[in-house]
């Protein structure tokens, strides 16, 4: 310590050694940064709104971006890591900033990826929070955890599990029913008929990666049949699209 001391004093000026005797003397601490509070990670931490639009990193993502802008209906499948989830809310929070929409809808099916979470503690909100994360930390990344809370209080954004969506109409609104594949057919066909007037609705999974017992999830059925019809657009993402790590696209081209 008396080294360090030395080494920091000699490279001070007249003027800050004399400061700092006073200071000694009459046994005050200065503070390292006065003018403002110090966060060791920078402004990386500060909660702000993301107003920028995303942008389309393969042909694929581009299609998924341009067919929800198009259709009232659009279904992305495809495999993990290839944006499904992230474009879709990102063209629901564009929607609702633009006044294209008055609310946002996010649902998801809660249905645990092969293991077991036994009794989760807390009312129904807190207990359907796992399974709901990953839309909470797309929309975070999005608008900022401070927006997302404020429109969460007030109804603007509203996250439901697919038990709590039957007999709903969901008019102004924009609808994105992720993990799709976890859902049988009767549960899609439900919710397919909640689309109401000025509303858009995006589907998002893959149908290789269903955590349902073989042959319940009915994603692949319904995509089949509702890709010839007008209004609707199903759009099949690739591994080329996928954007995360590289090794993700290597991984899943073997298992």
């Amino acid at each position: 310590m008396a080294k360090r001391s030395s080494k920091i004093t000699a490279t001070m000026t007249p003027a800050q050694l004399s400061a700092a005797a006073e200071r000694r003397a009459e046994g005050k601490v200065q503070a390292l940064f006065p003018d403002r509070a110090w966060d060791p990670l920078g402004d990386d931490r500060r909660d702000q709104s993301y107003l920028r639009r995303v942008r389309p990193q393969s042909e694929g993502q581009r299609a998924l971006m341009e067919a929800i802008q198009a259709h009232a209906l659009t279904l992305a499948l495809g495999p993990a890591g290839t944006g499904k989830t992230y474009l879709a809310i990102s063209a629901a929070v564009e929607a609702l900033d633009e006044g294209k929409v008055d609310r946002i809808v996010l649902s998801r099916p809660a249905i645990e990826a092969g293991e077991k979470l036994g009794y989760l503690p807390g009312d129904m909100q807190e207990k359907l929070a796992p399974y709901l994360r990953p839309l909470y930390d797309a929309l975070s990344d999005r608008m900022g955890g401070k927006r997302v809370k404020q429109a969460l209080a007030d109804g603007t954004i509203e996250i439901a599990p697919i038990a709590f969506m039957r007999g709903r109409t969901l008019n102004s609104g924009f609808v994105v029913i992720d993990e799709a594949q976890n859902c049988t057919y009767a549960q899609i066909k439900m919710l397919l008929t909640r689309l109401g007037w000025h509303s858009t609705m995006v589907l998002t999974g893959d149908p290789d990666q269903s955590d349902l017992l073989e042959g319940m999830s009915g994603l692949h059925d319904i995509a089949r049949r509702l890709e010839p019809v007008a209004g609707v657009s199903v759009v099949r993402l690739a591994e080329a699209d996928i954007v995360r790590h590289p090794l993700v696209a290597s991984i899943l081209g073997v298992l």
